[in-house]
């Protein structure tokens, strides 16, 4: 069985389709859910290793992974027996459930959000490339068998969706790297036979069912770690080509998303409440690094000097010398206590709920009781100003290729349903349509399209 497999930076999902071709459906992967939140919560982070070789279905596979993970897999038999870990002891979590672990321990355990986020960052070492390896196949493995016991049938072929660009630069070794980790992840799982397809023309393809006249579209797909765009040729004429290589008129991507919004929402309107604008006694400015490092949980470079020792001893530091110590004396019990995902996450529903209201109070009360901060359209549309241009420029970019204007523009992805992003689209383009999507489920729906095609 052929499955269509969005496994995105932010959410997860799987697409099928019924022998009847009535349309795509999504599966439920968490309590109901058709999207799993992309996030991995482990009691102790070599267990995630353990849990790989233990739930790898092909044998020969199996067995080859044993022996190149020996040295860990031994660390991990050590670690359940010092931390007095049963055998049957539920070990990782997924989606929602990581959430739940994590926000209820956050300063125990192991956990991650958003992995594709990293797998094309420049410098990696193999041995982080190897740990990135057993994320996503602990991730597709849990994701594989919730598809499967839905369906009550195996799914060996699968189409996986990829940005244009997973990094802003070296892209071409960078996108290298991330295929091979999500290549080598999904035969792993168990999956046979694995292609890929651009994310910005799956939710075209997604998108195409519904055109009744051929049209050049604009296809913006804004996801949580990249912004993709697409100049398609598209409609009744187009749909049953066997080649539609000479439809896709231009694309352009960057690793600039969703993420990013949260990140820099987080760091300019919820840092200061911790001591990021604070003055120092000797009339200097606070250093703002510390703060944007512990924002940026995109960025495994600024996560490991957020947590190094390095940052500690500075801070204590800075503690005597700043003006105002009850508020980075703040932000150290937050590096303590392992929150600073859990302020992104604030972030990114404080900008979920802008989408309905100009002003929303963010509870930040999980760091110190009655904490909030109240944040507006405004102040998010100002946050977001560096990134926002980004976007806006790889969708001129897309068109520039093409050579021609598009007769409309097709808005998906989680985060094109802001406000603000949709205004800033309107500005640069004036009075060309734009319609908007299935924010979430258009291009797990295309990617099973596709799947369909070339596998059936």
């Amino acid at each position: 069985m052929f499955v269509g497999f969005d496994y995105g930076t932010s959410n997860c999902a799987i697409g099928v389709m019924n022998d009847m071709n009535t349309g795509v459906n999504l599966l439920p992967l968490d309590q109901g859910r058709a999207f799993m939140t992309s996030t991995l919560y482990a009691i102790e982070r070599e267990l995630i290793c353990e849990y790989v070789g233990q739930h790898i279905p092909n044998k020969q596979i199996q067995e080859d992974y044993l022996h190149i993970r020996r040295g860990l897999l031994s660390q991990a038999q050590k670690v359940r027996i010092d931390e007095d870990i049963r055998a049957n002891e539920q070990s990782l979590f997924f989606g929602n459930e990581a959430f739940e672990q994590y926000l209820e321990m956050p300063s125990e355990g192991y956990f991650i959000k958003s992995p594709k986020s990293f797998l094309g960052a420049s410098g990696l070492r193999p041995a982080f490339v190897h740990f990135f390896e057993d994320i996503v196949t602990a991730m597709m493995l849990g994701i594989k068998q919730r598809a499967e016991q839905k369906l009550q049938h195996e799914i060996s072929h699968t189409v996986i969706g990829r940005p244009v660009n997973f990094q802003g630069f070296n892209a071409e070794k960078s996108n290298q790297q991330a295929l091979d980790i999500l290549t080598t992840s999904a035969h792993r799982a168990g999956f046979k036979s694995v292609e890929f397809l651009f994310e910005p023309l799956a939710a075209g393809l997604d998108f195409e069912t519904k055109l009744d006249t051929d049209k050049t579209v604009l296809v913006v797909d804004i996801g949580g770690g990249t912004s993709d765009c697409a100049m398609v040729r598209m409609g009744p004429g187009y749909r049953n080509k066997e080649d539609r290589s000479p439809d896709f008129l231009g694309h352009t991507g960057e690793r600039v998303g969703g993420n990013d919004l949260d990140i820099q929402l987080a760091g300019k309107e919820f840092m200061p409440l911790f001591g990021m604008k604070s003055p120092l006694k000797n009339g200097h400015q606070m250093p703002t690094q510390f703060f944007w490092d512990a924002v940026s949980t995109n960025d495994a470079g600024a996560q490991a000097e957020f947590n190094s020792q390095q940052t500690e001893n500075t801070l204590i530091k800075l503690l005597s010398d700043t003006t105002e110590p009850a508020l980075l004396q703040r932000f150290i019990n937050l590096r303590d206590d392992k929150q600073n995902h859990q302020i992104v996450r604030s972030a990114e529903q404080g900008k979920i709920a802008l989408s309905d209201k100009y002003i929303e109070q963010v509870d930040l009360s999980y760091v110190e009781p009655t904490l909030s901060c109240d944040i507006t359209r405004n102040q998010f549309a100002q946050a977001i100003e560096r990134p926002l241009e980004k976007m806006t420029k790889l969708m001129s970019e897309a068109v520039k290729q093409a050579g021609s204007k598009p007769d409309l523009i097709y808005m998906t992805g989680g985060s094109a349903k802001s406000l603000a992003i949709q205004q800033a689209v309107r500005d640069k383009f004036g009075d060309i349509e734009v319609v908007d999507g299935d924010h979430f489920g258009s291009v797990a729906a295309g990617l099973t399209l596709w799947a369909k095609k070339i596998f059936s």
